[in-house]
């Protein structure tokens, strides 16, 4: 085997595009689940399941290899396989800037020239990779990462198509892969067809007459069915009853339930003119490139409209789509709004390859009013990288999750707080799904019960929970009349006075409990019969609490929405515990309580003074 000359055909640049973000990524990788979907993918991925609808398959088998990988936890592993495929994503940034930026003139002549392109694919795949957006998503596990890359190989396809095309050699291959990429990519998310008009586009602006080519649509049309074949995936784990499943697809019905996401709310919000605003702004090219990029995006744009103008259009279309169906048809609401962000990751991709044009645009030009000058003109190549340097150092702290066992040590907790035996019923996804993880990946505490109050209307969730729900009367309920309170009530009944019922944070504070004293145990609440004497809270437990990064810790910088949520839940549980020691009259402990509580959530030091001084304790 010649090595050299396989090492030789090697590019430094594209590794770079690829290295260098993954490197970044794995400093700043959560070191186990987070909030949000975290510890509902881990938990479908590890026991090869299907996440919630329409499932993500694809993600889930792509993912599912790492896990074997003699690397930490098992959520380490899939946070570091999304961090590959961000570095993917970032690669594909590199080959379609360089492709975009072929014949097209640079600063330098003769192989400096194709260096010159290089480079700025390489700036412009680093400059995607620092984005506020991409890298939160690529230190944790998301599918997002991986949608974005295969959306770039299916531009990169067309590209290639069209040139083959346009010199006369006819090369077919490259769409059917494209197709089949593009059926495969709904496995990792739906809005794979909101690229479909641009890719569309950039065939028929070809040769319009390929429109009459019905053999090759239907062929390319099989190419696509064959990959959306990966959702019988759904199907085929169903019938295996994996830890989890969401949506049971063991039928057609289901299988539909599940990919035409019929689980979700359907009610939508009167939109005035500042909700279409806030709609609009979930894709925001100045927060993510700055006002730079911004800038550097518009003059790319404007410098291949006069050369490469279908490839405009086709960037401009693929916008058009996405603002369409993301703003125009989901019309989310206000606050819901920044579900709808992580959608834009395909676009934010594209953006980033033209933003690579318009920075070797920018040094062509200004190569023109320099002076003759070797050591001027060996300076701008530094140039190309000044915008991806400034993006990542604005965005290194806040997206820097080494530390972050926040959502580990919450739902640690929480099975801390739980007897033996217990059922606890959870409210919120972030409150639940870490749970789920720990249970149903790391095996602890499998004594206990851990129903989802949102998923109790669906028999398929009732399905899931034998122990629980065998011969419930939730099933006997017509769907219409099933309500989360409802259903919760229902349940809670059941199980009181068979096992220890238990209600998180969320729960207590969204369903007012008048059959039951809810007596608080650490940031938990069990429900004890109504008439039961008070007593102080039981906090026995919170000695055995881990509060990593809680506690003013310096060296954990990331707070997203849920982990600022879980802090103030801890604070709050000891603010109720304090106010509830003062009423009885145990003044030293509850001011204790109340102090730890403002040192955990500043915010609400005002409040704790005002509870002290309101019950004589002096400050």
């Amino acid at each position: 085997m010649n090595h050299n000359g396989i090492l030789r055909r090697l590019d430094p640049c594209a590794i770079a595009a690829f290295v260098i973000p993954l490197f970044v990524y794995l400093l700043t990788l959560a070191p186990t689940v987070t909030f949000f979907d975290s510890g509902e993918f881990l938990t479908a991925i590890s026991s090869l399941g299907t996440a919630h609808s329409p499932g993500y398959p694809l993600f889930i088998n792509y993912a599912k290899p790492f896990t074997f990988l003699p690397l930490g936890n098992i959520a380490f592993r899939v946070n570091f396989a999304t961090a590959v495929s961000a570095g993917l994503a970032c690669f594909g940034v590199y080959l379609l800037t360089t492709q975009l930026l072929k014949g097209e003139e640079t600063p330098w002549q003769g192989r400096f020239g194709a260096l010159a392109s290089k480079l700025a694919g390489v700036a412009a795949a680093l400059t995607f990779a620092f984005t506020p957006r991409l890298w939160l998503q690529s230190n944790h596990d998301k599918p997002y990462p991986l949608l974005a890359f295969i959306c770039a190989i299916i531009f990169y396809l067309m590209l290639l198509w069209r040139e083959s095309y346009l010199e006369g050699r006819e090369r077919p291959a490259y769409v059917y892969l494209g197709a089949f990429l593009c059926g495969l990519g709904t496995g990792a998310h739906q809005i794979m067809v909101l690229m479909i008009p641009t890719y569309a586009f950039l065939i028929w602006s070809a040769d319009r007459r390929v429109i009459f080519r019905v053999r090759e649509f239907f062929i390319a049309f099989a190419f696509g069915l064959l990959g959306f074949g990966i959702h019988l995936h759904l199907v085929v784990r169903a019938l295996r009853k994996p830890i989890l499943n969401w949506g049971d697809s063991k039928n057609l019905t289901q299988f539909l339930w599940n990919i035409l996401r019929k689980g979700y709310p359907v009610d939508k919000p009167h939109r005035d003119l500042d909700l279409l605003w806030a709609q609009m702004n979930a894709f925001n090219i100045p927060h993510e490139f700055t006002v730079v990029g911004l800038v550097l995006l518009l003059f790319g744009l404007w410098a291949l409209m006069r050369t490469k103008r279908d490839l405009v259009l086709g960037y401009l279309i693929a916008l058009g789509s996405f603002l369409l169906v993301i703003v125009g048809y989901f019309n989310t609401p206000g606050e819901m709004i920044f579900l709808t962000e992580e959608f834009f990751t395909p676009l934010y991709l594209l953006s980033a390859v033209f933003i690579g044009v318009g920075l070797i645009t920018l040094i062509k030009e200004a190569v023109q009013h320099l002076p003759d000058a070797p050591a001027a003109r060996l300076f701008l190549p530094a140039l190309l990288f000044v915008l991806p340097l400034a993006v990542c150092l604005l965005n290194y702290r806040e997206n820097d999750q080494h530390k972050n066992y926040i959502a580990f040590d919450y739902a640690s907790n929480t099975l801390r707080s739980l007897p033996q035996d217990a059922v606890l019923f959870t409210w919120g996804d972030s409150g639940a799904f870490p749970l789920w993880y720990l249970q149903g990946v790391e095996r602890m505490r499998e004594d206990v019960d851990l129903p989802h109050t949102p998923h109790l209307v669906f028999d398929w969730y009732l399905d899931s929970m034998p122990r629980l729900f065998k011969n419930s009367r939730l099933y006997e309920l017509p769907m219409d009349q099933r309500t989360s309170d409802g259903t919760l009530m229902i349940a809670v009944g059941e199980q009181y006075g068979k096992r220890p019922v238990y209600v998180d944070f969320s729960t207590k504070y969204s369903i007012e409990f008048k059959d039951f004293v809810v007596h608080q145990r650490g940031i938990l609440f069990a429900l004890q019969a109504a008439g039961t004497p008070a007593a102080p809270p039981d906090l026995d437990v919170w000695p055995l609490f881990s509060l990593r990064g809680v506690l003013g810790d310096r060296d954990m910088f990331f707070r997203d929405l849920d982990t600022g949520k879980a802090i103030l839940i801890y604070a709050a549980s000891l603010m109720e515990s304090g106010e509830t020691r003062l009423r009885m009259g145990q003044r030293e402990a509850g001011a204790r309580d109340l102090e730890v509580a403002a040192s955990i959530a500043p915010e609400i030091r005002q409040r704790v003074a005002a509870l002290l001084s309101a019950n004589g304790v002096a400050q």
